[in-house]
């Protein structure tokens, strides 16, 4: 009895299966590296050679609490993110469905420059932006913060929306029209409805970037506006890193978005690919 060949591309989908396992062990091994050093002690995180089999410990999570307020950095950080989200919808929106529809010649070319200024170092933008917050005394409050983050993620909300509102069918809208409706009347009943997967996605993303975001939140605030990211950093002194309670830290900072990423990774996916298909 003769032998069944293994289909030609067996070899290939086998190669391409092993690179994809190690590539998302590469990624995941800080991740897990992380969460198995929170419940090590200071000594056994420094350990040479690494120790993999421990006696797990929750001091290090009880010590974060302790010396600082974890509840409160995490409000800061909810607040912070969903309001900048929010408040970048209700620009993002009108002004995407107005490029989308109601194109003129530059249209694209403030498109593009809007994108460009994403290509900016932030610090580029620091010493103006920490100036004009010390003179009308916002320095290490939640509103600069939240408007700051706004502005970081609007050209991306912008363009998202954009191209969302590419993929309604401009038949729609002429139907609409010749039935009398007022562009505020198609932009909420029309537009809106048909694009809420993008307006979905483009929050998610947007309220990950905001709650990730450390550069503006260490430079703007302190103690009492400070997010997580400022919590975390607060575990770097000159007597060194107190590697333990750093990752137990982070681990607390990140734990609640992972989460929410993996809950909402389809809706992420979405909005980071629309137009890439037609």
């Amino acid at each position: 009895m003769q032998a069944t060949k293994p289909p030609s591309n067996f070899l290939p989908l086998t190669l391409r299966t092993v690179g994809a396992w190690v590539v998302t062990l590469i990624l995941f091994f800080p991740l897990g590296w992380l969460f198995l050093t929170a419940f090590k002690t200071e000594l056994q995180a420094i350990h040479v050679p690494p120790l993999f089999i421990f006696e797990p410990t929750m001091d290090n999570f009880t010590e974060v609490q302790r010396r600082s307020d974890y509840l409160l950095y995490a409000r800061n950080s909810l607040i912070t993110s969903l309001g900048s989200t929010i408040l970048g919808l209700l620009i993002a929106a009108p002004a995407a469905y107005s490029m989308a529809f109601f194109r003129t010649k530059r249209t694209r070319d403030i498109l593009m420059w809007m994108l460009s200024t994403k290509m900016m170092p932030a610090v580029g933008a620091l010493v103006p932006i920490y100036v004009m917050a010390q003179t009308v005394g916002m320095l290490d409050s939640l509103t600069a913060l939240t408007i700051v983050f706004t502005l970081s993620n609007l050209p991306i909300m912008v363009w998202m929306l954009y191209t969302s509102y590419k993929d309604i069918p401009p038949e729609i809208l002429e139907a609409a029209r010749m039935d009398g409706a007022s562009l505020w009347k198609e932009f909420r009943h029309v537009v809106l409805p048909l694009s809420v997967g993008g307006l979905a996605s483009t929050g998610l993303l947007c309220l990950v970037l905001s709650w990730n975001e450390a550069f503006w939140a260490l430079n703007l605030t302190s103690a009492k506006a400070g997010t997580l990211a400022t919590l975390i950093a607060s575990y770097s002194s000159p007597e060194g890193l107190f590697w333990a309670k750093l990752s137990a830290a982070s681990l607390m900072a990140i734990a609640p978005i992972v989460v929410f990423g993996w809950f909402s990774q389809k809706q992420l996916v979405q909005g980071l690919t629309f137009g890439a298909v037609k």
